[in-house]
């Protein structure tokens, strides 16, 4: 059976959604928004993943470089098109965009976008950046 998958990636961590062709719930994580920590959480789920959906932004595009090199079916999502999409939700969560992004990825009511040339590093330096700020 076909699966497909939803993250809504976050600086820390990306809450992860996965439903099969029906659009039930398999599994739900939320997962720390490193390129090897996703890849491997999704290779453990032993599972066909049909598609994978992550919505456009700065951490997304270096997470979707890494997976697409992993060899992964993952889709860059147009921003706007995934926001008006959940704004029906009653309640706005990680954990529901992630849910909404696979229904969307099931569905095939997405636009995909194009991941810019370079956007890994910069996004690699960003994170490098953001934690350089933290204390410990």
């Amino acid at each position: 059976m076909n699966h497909y998958v939803g993250i809504d990636v976050s600086l820390e961590a990306s809450s992860v959604c996965v439903v099969d062709g029906n659009g039930k719930i398999v599994r739900e994580g939320k997962i720390v928004s490193e390129p090897d920590a996703l890849i491997a959480w999704l290779g453990g789920l032993k599972l066909e993943l049909t598609r994978i959906g992550l919505e456009a932004g700065p951490l997304s595009q270096w997470l979707y470089a890494a997976m697409r090199h992993a060899g992964l079916a993952v889709e860059l999502l147009e921003t706007r098109h995934v926001r008006n999409a959940l704004k029906t939700m009653p309640v706005k969560t990680d954990r529901n965009d992630a849910r909404g992004i696979a229904q969307l990825m099931r569905l095939g009511w997405f636009r995909p976008v194009h991941c810019k040339p370079g956007a890994e590093d910069a996004c690699a330096a960003h994170r490098a950046q953001a934690g350089a700020g933290k204390t410990p």
